[in-house]
């Protein structure tokens, strides 16, 4: 909880919103101890009583000064919370067009579900050699502190790629991968982000799904090891997956479905043309089968959906 002396008239806070999650608000008066409200004023106009309870106040958190939002690294917030968070992230993606942020050394991502032209060979050549602190958050900024610790001390270094499903991880990989190719470069050949990618249509038809948030949502974790000669470049990548969500082949939440080459393979055996094939047996009544309650087989056909 905050000092009770900042709870000053003209102060802004941060109250709970059914519908923004949270909405700014001034304070009119002083807080004093053993007040039962907070006299607030809301930025329609509206004047509110926060209520608080006088024998163990839970004030709403403070606001940040204006100067201070839309700062590329969270940790430069006077205060850093949840609506502090979520409104710098929102000035930053809204009328920035910004989707990095830093939270010291982490950087936090916002998936703008569309392709943008900020990961080209020009940008990564602008952020080889660069500390992290000098240029604008980026994933390239992130991929160079590691490749720069490794070629100084030669020790190992790691990269921890974490988000709810949907969020963005799979690509974000992708253009540290990319950006390793580049700095060290590998020639063409032997690029590690090809090689690494041509193996994802096998790894994802086995252990991605659709979900109700991502219509490709990968149901694995999965570490990726690259490994650099002594010269820094790429010579080779060993992946491997984990956490294999195997529970889906039997049951799936509502709206959701299965891995997609257990539904593919279920939807080869009930097309007419190949479900007398004695490779498949018999198809059968698939909507009698445990797993298919939630999502009939006949629903998809060559790994796709139909309206």
């Amino acid at each position: 909880m905050a000092l009770l002396e900042l709870y000053t008239e003209y102060n802004r806070v941060w109250i709970p919103d059914a519908e923004h999650v949270w909405k700014s608000a001034e304070i009119m008066r002083d807080f004093h101890f053993g007040n039962n409200v907070l006299q607030l004023l809301l930025e329609d106009g509206t004047e509110y009583c926060y209520p608080v309870d006088p024998s163990k106040p839970q004030l709403p958190p403070l606001r940040n000064p204006d100067i201070l939002v839309g700062e590329n690294d969270l940790t430069a917030l006077s205060y850093l919370h949840e609506p502090a968070v979520l409104h710098n992230l929102k000035v930053r993606f809204v009328e920035s067009r910004i989707i990095y942020t830093y939270c010291g050394i982490i950087l936090v991502a916002v998936n703008p579900y569309k392709q943008l032209h900020i990961y080209g060979d020009a940008v990564i050549h602008a952020y080889s050699g660069q500390n992290m602190g000098d240029m604008d958050p980026h994933i390239f900024a992130v991929a160079e502190e590691a490749y720069k610790q490794m070629a100084r001390n030669h020790k190992n270094q790691s990269i921890i790629v974490s988000g709810e499903s949907g969020a963005g991880k799979t690509v974000s990989a992708r253009y540290a991968m990319r950006y390793f190719a580049v700095v060290s470069k590998s020639g063409s050949k032997t690029r590690v982000e090809d090689k690494v990618l041509a193996s994802n249509p096998i790894t994802e038809a086995i252990g991605n799904a659709k979900t109700t948030r991502n219509d490709n949502s990968s149901r694995f974790g999965k570490y990726t090891e690259i490994s650099f000669d002594r010269r820094y470049r790429i010579i080779g990548a060993n992946m491997r997956t984990y956490l294999l969500e195997k529970s889906r082949v039997v049951f799936q939440v509502v709206y959701e479905m299965k891995e997609l080459l257990i539904e593919g393979g279920l939807s080869v055996r009930c097309v007419p043309s190949f479900g007398s094939h004695s490779a498949f047996g018999k198809c059968g009544n698939p909507k009698l089968w445990r797993w298919q309650i939630i999502s009939s087989c006949e629903s998809v056909i060559s790994f796709g959906l139909r309206g």
